[in-house]
């Protein structure tokens, strides 16, 4: 009886916490280069969240650094980064190791990055399919941005062209960290 109750107790503080955490954050991903799964609620729920798709062979890429940049800047005021590679847009290696190198190795990346996903059309990945649909806008190439507040609700959408340092993302970021 004493393990059945406990087993109870576990099932009801977890949907418990499924309950606080957004809709949008109910999602897992595989970590980069990795079998470590990212639980996204457990990982993310009460924070400010850029979610930014990337490639290892665009001319975005040294979009990195900033993103790296940001993510030093603001994670200590809660800020969190998850980069979604994807070769949606036919310029990602195909090579789990080659991505890992490009973000670690060459632009020192220390936000979390999940293995390549698909962003876009019938075989997007469930997470991303409902941040599109909460943004209203899918992205268009590598690089594009989404800014989700503490509470998961998306309060902003930046296409490639917006550059990390960019003050306009750099104020919005700034907006959902204000207390």
């Amino acid at each position: 009886m004493q393990r059945f109750f406990a087993g109870f107790v576990v099932l009801v503080l977890a949907s418990h916490a499924m309950a606080d955490c957004p809709e949008i954050l109910q999602h897992e991903v595989q970590a980069l280069r990795s079998n470590d799964q990212v639980n996204l609620c457990e990982r993310y729920a009460g924070k400010p969240l850029l979610v930014v798709n990337t490639a290892s062979f665009c001319g975005y890429t040294g979009q990195f650094e900033g993103l790296q940049a940001l993510y030093e800047t603001y994670s200590d005021q809660g800020l969190a980064i998850l980069g979604v590679p994807s070769n949606d847009f036919r310029q990602e290696a195909r090579d789990q190791e080659a991505i890992a190198d490009v973000c670690y190795v060459n632009y020192g990346v220390t936000f979390q990055m999940t293995e390549p996903l698909a962003l876009t059309g019938p075989g997007a990945h469930p997470f991303y399919r409902q941040l599109v649909g909460a943004a209203g806008e899918a992205p268009r190439w590598n690089f594009h941005k989404y800014l989700l507040d503490a509470d998961g609700q998306v309060v902003g959408s930046f296409p490639s062209r917006v550059a990390p340092e960019s003050s306009t993302l750099r104020t919005a970021i700034e907006q959902v960290l204000a207390p």
